[in-house]
């Protein structure tokens, strides 16, 4: 089981258009430094844009690019802007409720669950995109 990955790439999506933001950054520039297909960058662009993260313009002539000040946009909000907000997910079929652990595994990982994610969000929310820049930036070689 792959661990969703949408996150990830728009933060380096993200980092991308913060670094070119002189001019708008095509999707298949994008795809070129993430290693993934341009359409995979294309659908990725709309949810951030949705977000009112970036703002897209097609054509020739088009591009994309931030909407705010890397200093202005949380991780938090690229993190709720991609991800569906759940660590896990609950087994995709209901336990058996005969069962002691069955009848009650599911409340209780639904709170657990609600608990994690408050803490990622609060921890997400402590981090901008200009973090990340300046972390990229240290890490140059």
């Amino acid at each position: 089981m792959a661990a969703n990955s949408r996150f990830s790439i728009a933060v380096h999506v993200l980092t991308m258009l913060a670094k070119n933001c002189d001019g708008r950054v095509k999707s298949d520039f994008i795809a070129e430094s993430v290693n993934t297909n341009p359409v995979v960058i294309r659908r990725l662009l709309c949810s951030l844009q949705e977000a009112n993260l970036v703002v897209s313009q097609v054509g020739a002539s088009g591009g994309t690019c931030l909407a705010r000040q890397p200093k202005k946009i949380t991780l938090s909000e690229i993190y709720n802007a991609v991800s569906h907000g759940e660590i896990f997910s609950p087994h995709p079929k209901t336990p058996n409720q005969d069962c002691p652990v069955g009848k009650n595994i599911e409340a209780i990982l639904c709170r657990l669950q609600k608990e994690i994610d408050k803490t990622v969000e609060q921890k997400l929310a402590q981090y901008t995109l200009q973090n990340v820049i300046e972390m990229v930036e240290r890490e140059k070689v």
